[in-house]
């Protein structure tokens, strides 16, 4: 009895494997995922000697031992890792987390396959050459609390579908080169998610149904939007950070804005907002405003922060003045 007892410890310390955490059949797809992606440097220490729980980019629940998350990233954004997101990612029932970030040479539209993991809270697919459009299979994702799809080549329009996400916080589809409308049905999530739609080339109004969102920032700046941003401000809203710069077209009259206590940033440069600067903004905690190059006039409230800015947050307006502006005539 006490061989075969020493038999089975030596077994354990000469045979590695036999005390592996990681599930096999997830090593088995990481494996195999690896192979997808060309067998990039960054993965080399997926080694199939080792317990894959042990490998870099790689996050084993501490109780199941399943994969549940997937972070790829390279932090100087210079490495050789060139591929697409292959359909064997779906191999990955469990992952919560999933991560491409700073890969310049990842290429393709985004997998189907994608829709498979049910489970992701979290997905982040940015700073990549990813092209195609952002496909409306995401909505299936119903436990997503965090999308970023930003900084890539994605084209065509955004989703409506998007807003079935009933549990996200924050939407990142920013720096790509989306074409259309903000979908009207995005006044009607359920969780209010940050919304950062920048850079881009998107046009027409901003959605009345926006009105029914309590967001903490939006970031519609840098698209070809038009018309009336008013229905995002409200005294009933928690916005913190709104900005709607260099659109060119909206135009709306700011003195008629009722804003909201929780407000700290509010930029609105190069549109064609008219109107006074409402004395409320004087009651404001603002860290930043910029409203140049826009159709304001008037003088500009004296107290609170609003003195505290540089005369550039005031230029190229059509008749605003008082300080840091020269005095009114």
């Amino acid at each position: 009895m006490a061989c075969l007892v020493r038999l089975c410890l030596l077994l354990v310390l000469v045979s590695p494997a036999l005390s592996e955490l990681c599930n096999p059949a997830d090593k088995r797809a990481l494996l195999r995922l690896k192979k997808d992606l060309n067998n990039p440097y960054l993965l080399a220490s997926w080694n199939p000697n080792t317990d894959c729980c042990d490998w870099y980019t790689v996050t084993c629940d501490s109780k199941t031992h399943r994969i549940v998350s997937l972070t790829i990233f390279d932090s100087t954004a210079r490495s050789n890792f060139s591929a697409q997101i292959p359909p064997s990612i779906a191999n990955l029932p469990y992952l919560q987390t999933l991560e491409f970030h700073k890969l310049p040479n990842l290429t393709g539209p985004l997998q189907p396959a994608i829709a498979k993991l049910t489970h992701l809270t979290f997905l982040r697919i940015s700073w990549t050459n990813l092209s195609g459009s952002v496909p409306s299979f995401l909505a299936q994702l119903k436990n997503l609390t965090f999308l970023d799809l930003s900084f890539n080549n994605l084209s065509g329009t955004i989703p409506p579908s998007l807003s079935q996400l009933s549990n996200l916080n924050a939407l990142h589809l920013d720096r790509n080169h989306l074409t259309g409308s903000i979908p009207e049905s995005f006044g009607y999530f359920k969780s209010s998610p940050d919304l950062y739609l920048s850079h881009n080339n998107l046009s027409g109004h901003i959605p009345h149904s926006l009105n029914n969102l309590n967001l903490t920032s939006i970031d519609l700046s840098r698209n070809n939007l038009e018309g009336d941003a008013s229905v995002l401000f409200g005294s009933n809203k928690t916005v913190q950070i709104v900005d709607l710069s260099r659109n060119h077209e909206l135009a709306f009259n700011l003195s008629k804005v009722v804003f909201p206590s929780s407000l700290t940033s509010l930029d609105l440069n190069h549109n064609k907002v008219y109107g006074g600067l409402p004395q409320q903004l004087t009651e404001l905690n603002l860290q930043y405003l910029n409203v140049s190059y826009n159709r304001l006039c008037g003088q500009i409230p004296v107290g609170g922060k609003l003195q505290s800015f540089d005369i550039y947050s005031y230029l190229h307006n059509k008749c605003l003045c008082g300080s840091p502006l020269p005095p009114c005539k």
